[in-house]
This record gives structure tokens, C-alpha cells and sequence, in this order.
């Protein structure tokens, strides 16, 4: 694990749990579920570019398919 990876997990973790408790607090589905997969992401995913991708289209992910 490089620096880079490290931080880019912090910072996708941390706006992961905001996701996550604000989906939780407006029982809002998709944006939990948006929170889970952002917190859970940067443990399978080895390549900062790719964690970086799959994080932004999680984040993005609660504006387009959120009800």
C-alpha cells in the first residue's frame, strides 16, 4: 500500500460515513447504500486510479437513481 492509496481511502472513507449516516437519518436507500459501498471500496480495491473512479461514480450514484 502506497501514501497515495491511503489517503485516497481516508478521504473516501470519511465521506463514505457522511453518506451513510445521512442515508441512515433521512431513511434515504440509495444514499446508504452509496455510504456502505464508499466505506467498503478502498478494502478490495488495490489501484488508486480505479479507487478513485469507483468512488466518485459511488458518490455521484444517490443523485441519479435517489428517490
Amino acid at each position: 500500500m502506497n501514501t497515495s492509496n491511503l489517503i485516497t481511502s481516508v478521504l473516501f472513507g470519511a465521506i463514505g460515513s457522511g453518506y451513510f449516516l445521512y442515508g441512515w437519518r433521512q431513511k434515504h436507500g440509495m444514499a446508504l447504500l452509496a455510504g456502505a459501498g464508499l466505506c467498503l471500496a478502498p478494502y478490495f480495491i488495490t489501484s488508486t486510479v480505479i479507487l478513485i473512479l469507483v468512488c466518485l461514480g459511488l458518490m455521484v450514484l444517490p443523485f441519479f437513481l435517489g428517490s
